[in-house]
């Protein structure tokens, strides 16, 4: 007999997580309580996702809104550090992760629940990331995770799991893509993106223009930044939430954001994504166009320390942790210098600072000109350039 009572699920309303109601029921004789986070996927996705989890046996469903919270208390910190996963990815999923997994736990405490699920597989990252946060958030609760005990092996079985139980499912037997989306992105997996030989069809994008269809001319957005926060689009001023949810109706009919990617997911092996980062590809280039300006070399090069390390932290689902408090000050501190407006060109795909200015600008033309100028003396270089590569001169001699 299970010691399990009562258990709270992540729930999304698909296929997966529609046939965890019904074996958790069965396997743990408890009774589940679904659990939806709303972080900006869309009002098709929940749309009726409450009647869905009720009619697949749960006791109850929490749909709680997250979005603003999301964009401002997971997403701007994280853009302050600069990371970038790989170089490539912007973290959307990973981002995402721990603030569903800290809300799910709430709900788990508010309806006393004693166990906590999610529809994750054994192959992937979020089992990681959202069992991590778990065991920082909420270590004295159970976790189910099904897809590494049941024998539902496909998508086949667990429409004829969903069926025997007359449970209704708008799923199909044929699901060509994964797809997880939110406010900051959404990311295309599985079907002919499975070999990285295959060029991505148009239908693998379901967010913003190719190139190709993208409009012939380009379109000018003005971004302010406060602390390096964005706080206004073209002189409005906007919540976190409202920049993004602005730069993405902007930026995604300009084809802004797409990336197609293969990397290292955390338990070891390789796989392949198409991503879509319309708004935040269009933050981040101006973000990294007001530290051209603010930052000096040597806190350029440190930060980009930071943010390759914040970036595997993201991804690792280590949020809840002394050392994303670590650097996220580091990052604050470069961060008090990040004020100024950006102008960017929106064409074909591409984004581009075009104008920046900042009131805390190391830049000097008075220095940097190539004409003539009255602050910089040239003959000053030979002395430095001998002293830096003093121990290159002493190498030499020895070899000789």
């Amino acid at each position: 007999m299970s010691s399990i009572k009562k258990v709270v699920l992540a729930y999304s309303g698909g296929l997966d997580t529609s046939a965890i109601v019904p074996w958790l029921k069965e396997n743990y004789n408890c009774e589940v309580v679904a659990f939806v986070a709303d972080v900006g996927q869309g009002a098709e996705e929940l749309e009726g996702v409450e009647a869905k989890a009720i009619a697949s046996g749960a006791s109850e469903c929490h749909i709680v809104d997250l979005k603003d919270e999301l964009v401002a208390d997971y997403i701007y910190p994280t853009l302050k550090t600069g990371a970038i996963y790989e170089g490539t990815y912007l973290l959307g999923t990973s981002m995402a992760r721990p603030i569903i997994a800290k809300a799910q736990v709430e709900v788990a405490r508010k309806v006393g629940a004693d166990a906590l699920s999610h529809g994750c597989t054994g192959k992937g990252n979020d089992q990681v990331r959202f069992e991590s946060c778990f065991a920082a958030l909420a270590p004295d609760l159970k976790v189910i995770a099904p897809w590494r005990e049941w024998d539902l092996s496909s998508r086949e079985s667990l429409l004829d799991y969903l069926a025997e139980r007359n449970i209704p499912c708008a799923a199909s037997a044929t699901k060509i893509y994964s797809r997880d989306a939110n406010a900051w992105h959404i990311s295309h997996e599985g079907g002919e993106l499975e070999d990285p030989w295959c060029q991505p069809s148009d239908q693998v994008w379901t967010w913003t223009n190719s190139p190709e269809q993208a409009p012939n001319e380009s379109q000018f957005v003005q971004l302010s930044l406060k602390n390096g926060e964005v706080v206004a689009v073209n002189g409005e001023q906007m919540s976190p939430f409202q920049v993004l949810t602005t730069l993405n109706e902007i930026a995604a009919p300009h084809g802004i954001g797409r990336v197609d990617i293969v990397e290292n997911r955390l338990v070891g092996m390789k796989s392949r994504g198409c991503y879509e980062t319309p708004g935040g590809t269009v933050i981040m280039a101006a973000l990294q166009a007001i530290d051209e300006l603010v930052l000096d070399k040597t806190s350029r090069k440190w930060k980009d320390t930071l943010a390759n390390e914040f970036s595997h932290l993201v991804y690792d689902g280590r949020w809840f942790t002394p050392l994303k408090d670590s650097i996220l000050a580091a990052a604050e501190a470069f961060s008090a210098l990040a004020t100024g407006e950006v102008v960017l060109k929106l064409y074909k795909g591409q984004v581009t600072a075009v104008q920046k200015q900042s009131e805390n600008s190391l830049y000097s033309e008075d220095f940097a000109t190539f004409g003539e100028d009255d602050v910089y003396d040239q003959s000053h270089a030979e002395g430095f350039i001998r002293l830096f590569s003093l121990s290159s001169r002493i190498s030499a001699m020895n070899n000789k």
